[in-house]
C-alpha cells in the first residue's frame, strides 16, 4: 500500500504539471492540494499510534471519516420509526409534534407488533367519559405529618438535569417552560444557579454526595449553607440523591471542559477540573442516620418537602431504611425512584448497560415495601425512567406512582435530537454544550413554549386516556387496568403480574418473595 501510494502522489504531480499547460490558474491549487496529499501521508507513514493509517495512509483515514458519521447516518437513513435507541423515531416524532402544536396522529394505524411478547395496553370502558368529566390537571400534594409548607405538584415534572450538564440557555428554557406551565423543575445535583431563577420557576433542588449549594470547603455538607439555598420562594421541595439511575453508587461526573469559571463558584470547586461527585454520602453513614438528616434538611428548609431518590439496589436495604423510619416515626414526604435505564451525560457503559433495578421493578418493590409497612401514606413516590408519552404515565401511575419525572423527553423538547454527542461539549442543538456560537442558536422563549407545549398536551392526551377507561380520577387508575402480552396466546393484567400488597401485610405474613430481604 505504502508504495501505492508514492506512485498515485508522482501520478498526481505529473497530472496536475500538464492540466496547468491548459488551464494556467488552477495549476498551484492543484500544486498544492498534491503536496497536502504528499505531507498527510508522510506523517501517516511515520505515526505509530494508529495500524489503519500506517498501512493505508491518506485512505486509512476515511475510516474514522465513516466512523464519525456511523450514527448519523443509521439515524437518518437505516433505522426504522422502532429502531432508534435510547429512543425510538415515534416517541421522538410524538415529542416534536406536541412541543410545536402540530398534528400528533399517526396514519394507516399502529406499527407496533400487538402480539409481540411484551406488548403493553390499556383497555377502553363502553362508558367513557366526555373530557369535561375527566380531571384535566392532575396533582399530587407532597407532604407529610411533619411537613409545614406541602407543594401541590404536577403529575409529571422535569426529572434532575444539572448546570453544568446542560447549557445556560437549556437551563433557563426548561424553566421558564415549567413556570408557565405550572409543574416543577428538578435542579440536578449542581446546586441551583441565576438561569434556575431567572424566570420564577418552581424548582426542587436536588443535594447530591457532592452537595453543590451546600459544600464547605472540605466537600462536607454545611448547614448554613444549605439554609441560605433553599431560602427562596421558588424552592418548593429538597430532594436528596442516593444514587442515579444511569450510574447507582458511582457519582457524578462533570467533565473538565464543561466546568468553567461560572459553574465552578455555583458549585463551590475549582473551574476547569473534572468534578467527581463520591459514589456516596459523608452527611450519614447508616439507616439512622440517614433518617435524621432527612429530618434535620426538613427543619433547616423551614419545613419543604424532603425526599430522597435513588435507583433500588440491595433490597434487604431499602427494607431496613424503612425499619429505620417507622422506629424514629420519621419520614421523608416522597421518594424518587430512578431506573436502571436511565440517562445521563456521561456514565461508564458498564454502570448504564449493567447496574441498577429497571424501574418497573423498582417501582413495584418500593410501593409494596411501603405499603406492606403501612406507611406508604406519609411517603409519596416519583417515577423516573423514560417516560415520554401519555401511556407511560399512566403505566407507572399503575405501578403505584404518584407523579412521574422525566429528562430526556422535555430535552427532545427543547430541540434535542438524540446526537448522542452529550459528553462531548459539541451538542449540535446547544442544550449539552457551553459552547457559546452553539448555545446561542438556542432561543429561550421560543424552546419555553415547546417544553410548555409538550407537558400540557401530554397531560391532555393521559386524561383522554383516563377517560376513554372511564376514569375519572387518576387516583383511581389500578394495575388492573394495563395488560401485557407474556406469549402469543398469554395476556395478564399488571395486577396478576405484580400484585398489590395490603396495607400492613408485613404484619400479618410477610410473602414467600420477601423473606429474604427481612
Amino acid at each position: 500500500m505504502r508504495r501505492e501510494f508514492w506512485i498515485v502522489s508522482i501520478i498526481s504531480i505529473i497530472v496536475s504539471v500538464g492540466l496547468s499547460i491548459y488551464i494556467h490558474g488552477l495549476f498551484w491549487i492543484l500544486v498544492g492540494l498534491v503536496l497536502l496529499t504528499v505531507i498527510v501521508g508522510i506523517l501517516d507513514l511515520t505515526q505509530t499510534k494508529h495500524a489503519i493509517k500506517s498501512n493505508f495512509p491518506v485512505l486509512g483515514r476515511l475510516r474514522y471519516v465513516f466512523e464519525a458519521l456511523r450514527p448519523k447516518m443509521y439515524q437518518y437513513f437505516i433505522e426504522s420509526d422502532l429502531d432508534g435507541r435510547p429512543i425510538n423515531r415515534i416517541s421522538r416524532s410524538v415529542v416534536y409534534q406536541r412541543a410545536k402544536k402540530v398534528r400528533d396522529t399517526i396514519p394507516f394505524g399502529t406499527q407496533l407488533d400487538v402480539y409481540e411478547v411484551g406488548y403493553e395496553w390499556m383497555n377502553h370502558s363502553i362508558n367513557a367519559l366526555e373530557d369535561d368529566l375527566v380531571i384535566n390537571d392532575p396533582r399530587v400534594v407532597v407532604g407529610n405529618k411533619d411537613c409545614k409548607k406541602p407543594y401541590s405538584a404536577s403529575i409529571y415534572n422535569i426529572s434532575a438535569m444539572s448546570y453544568g450538564s446542560l447549557s445556560k440557555n437549556a437551563i433557563e428554557a426548561l424553566n421558564l417552560g415549567a413556570h408557565d406551565g405550572n409543574f416543577a423543575h428538578n435542579t440536578g445535583e449542581g446546586g441551583i444557579s441565576p438561569y434556575h431563577l431567572k424566570h420564577n420557576g418552581d424548582l426542587i433542588y436536588q443535594v447530591g454526595t457532592g452537595y453543590f449549594g451546600c459544600r464547605a470547603e472540605d466537600g462536607n455538607f454545611d448547614p448554613e449553607k444549605f439554609k441560605k439555598t433553599v431560602d427562596h420562594e421558588n424552592v418548593k421541595m429538597i430532594e436528596l440523591k442516593i444514587s442515579q439511575g444511569a450510574k447507582p453508587g458511582h457519582g457524578g461526573i462533570l467533565p473538565a471542559v464543561k466546568n468553567n469559571t461560572e459553574i465552578a463558584e455555583i458549585r463551590g470547586v475549582r473551574p476547569h477540573t473534572a468534578v467527581l461527585s463520591p459514589p456516596g454520602h459523608k452527611a450519614f453513614n447508616n439507616f439512622g442516620t440517614l433518617v435524621k438528616f432527612i429530618q434535620q434538611l426538613r427543619e433547616l428548609s423551614g419545613g419543604r418537602p424532603i425526599g430522597i431518590k435513588l435507583c433500588l439496589g440491595d433490597r434487604r436495604e431499602f427494607v431496613y431504611l424503612c425499619k429505620a423510619m417507622i422506629a424514629a416515626d420519621s419520614y421523608p414526604d416522597f421518594i424518587s425512584v430512578d431506573g436502571g435505564e436511565g440517562g445521563t451525560g456521561a456514565a461508564p457503559v458498564e454502570f448504564s448497560n449493567s447496574m441498577g433495578t429497571p424501574l418497573i421493578d423498582g417501582l413495584v418493590f418500593v410501593h409494596n415495601t411501603l405499603c406492606g409497612f403501612d406507611i406508604k401514606k406519609h411517603i409519596k413516590i416519583f417515577a423516573s425512567g423514560k417516560a415520554i408519552t401519555a401511556f407511560d404515565l399512566i403505566k407507572m401511575i399503575s405501578l403505584g406512582a404518584d407523579a412521574v419525572y422525566s429528562a430526556r423527553s422535555m430535552m427532545l423538547a427543547l430541540g434535542c435530537i438524540q446526537a448522542l454527542e452529550c459528553n462531548t461539549n459539541h451538542c449540535p442543538t446547544g442544550i449539552t454544550t457551553h459552547k457559546s456560537h452553539l448555545v446561542k442558536g438556542l432561543d429561550v422563549h421560543a424552546k419555553a413554549k415547546r417544553v410548555h407545549a409538550y407537558h400540557d398536551g401530554t397531560i391532555h392526551a393521559f386524561c383522554e386516556m383516563l377517560g376513554a377507561a372511564g376514569i375519572k380520577d387518576v387516583n383511581q387508575l389500578k394495575r388492573s387496568h394495563i395488560f401485557r402480552r407474556l406469549t402469543e396466546t398469554s395476556v395478564k393484567r399488571f395486577d396478576q403480574i405484580y400484585p398489590d400488597f395490603e396495607l400492613g401485610q408485613f404484619s400479618k405474613e410477610i410473602p414467600d418473595e420477601y423473606k429474604a430481604y427481612f
